[in-house]
């Protein structure tokens, strides 16, 4: 792991949503264990916003708002707070004067990572995805380094700025999955979460499937992420069918529930995908149809065709089909052995200090 002459200035742009965020804290975590500095630029409507601080980082708010699917309106009025960002991200900058600016996704990184490459200071980006987002792609053009966790994205970015590098992965969870002892029970456990936010389609689809799996999986234990807004009426409907279940509106302890399942059914962001590969976990992939350029499927399909996973289309998600794939994958054991072989060859647990080795060279 390489360090540079001194502690790095880093700032982090970007978020939104976990995918975006939780990379950027586990590259701030590396920046501070070579004593560095860290400050986050985000939104207030953002997961950084609560996430960040909760870490004991410092954060900057920016006005500006996503401008690609948002109609004429939208588009309208994001574009009129483009300076307004700009001038913002001009000002953090040289309060905080950093020795890099690094963008992990999200409409917030734009004006910041631009701003910081006008000036002429060292600038990179995370793109996690199989296919990059519109902020990425014109960021593409301006930055020294591409961080990429898909080699099948390399050709949509100049190749001398791209290094494959993987997804980093906050040392927490890394730590905590290490430490984590196997489990011994002949029990089936699953393991279901649609994102930081839950996932309307994928707590529909299990409160339709409860009754059948709780006909077909003896002793069935399952964890659910619901979201805040779902967390009542999925608790109830496992009840109903005397499911043992624990159902959290959002899991603080993600190498907890990971240890857990025997099987995760799950959206097909990035940042999970990275962290299911670190885990070691076989997984039934739901990827978010309204993703940018349908990105998720991408990434699914990478693990699928490695023998990784299984993957429904939102489609497809009904309960017939989605007991079908589930039973399936919990009582054939040495196939979940093959999977979980599988998909822990995918893992980059280094992908943090790769990053930040590459950074200094910037600097």
């Amino acid at each position: 792991m390489g360090t540079g002459p001194t502690p790095l200035r880093v700032v982090i742009a970007g978020g939104g949503t976990g995918g975006h965020v939780f990379p950027g804290i586990a590259l701030a975590e590396e920046v501070v264990a070579h004593a560095g500095h860290v400050h986050f630029v985000g939104t207030a409507r953002g997961l950084e916003a609560r996430l960040v601080p909760a870490k004991g980082w410092s954060l900057s708010l920016l006005d500006v708002e996503g401008i690609k699917g948002r109609g004429i309106r939208g588009l309208v009025r994001a574009l009129v707070r483009v300076p307004t960002a700009c001038f913002q991200s001009r000002t953090i900058l040289r309060a905080f004067s950093p020795d890099v600016v690094v963008g992990v996704g999200g409409y917030a990184s734009g004006p910041v990572v631009a701003t910081a490459a006008i000036l002429g200071i060292p600038t990179a980006i995370l793109e996690q995805n199989s296919i990059p987002g519109l902020t990425n792609s014109m960021l593409g053009r301006l930055v020294r380094r591409v961080f990429l966790s898909f080699d099948d994205v390399r050709k949509r970015f100049p190749p001398d700025k791209v290094r494959l590098v993987g997804n980093p992965i906050r040392k927490q969870l890394i730590a905590d999955v290490r430490n984590t002892t196997g489990r011994n029970e002949a029990y089936p456990r699953l393991l279901v979460f649609g994102g930081s936010q839950g996932a309307r389609a994928i707590n529909d689809a299990m409160i339709a499937a409860a009754p059948s799996l709780a006909g077909r999986l003896m002793g069935l234990r399952i964890w659910h992420q619901t979201g805040a807004r779902d967390q009542s009426r999925v608790r109830d409907a496992y009840a109903s069918v005397g499911i043992d279940v624990r159902v959290d509106a959002f899991i603080e302890d993600m190498a907890k529930a990971y240890g857990f399942a025997d099987v995760v059914l799950c959206r097909a962001g990035a940042t999970s995908l990275a962290e299911l590969a670190v885990v070691a976990k076989p997984a039934l992939l739901v990827p978010f149809p309204h993703a940018t350029d349908d990105h998720q499927s991408w990434n699914a399909r990478v693990l699928v065709e490695r023998g990784a996973a299984r993957m429904l289309a939102e489609t497809q998600l009904e309960a017939t089909a989605l007991v079908d794939v589930l039973v399936e994958m919990l009582t054939d054991r040495e196939a979940l052995g093959r999977m979980a072989k599988a998909m822990g060859s995918q893992a980059r647990p280094d992908a943090a200090a790769h990053i930040y080795a590459e950074l200094c060279r910037l600097v």
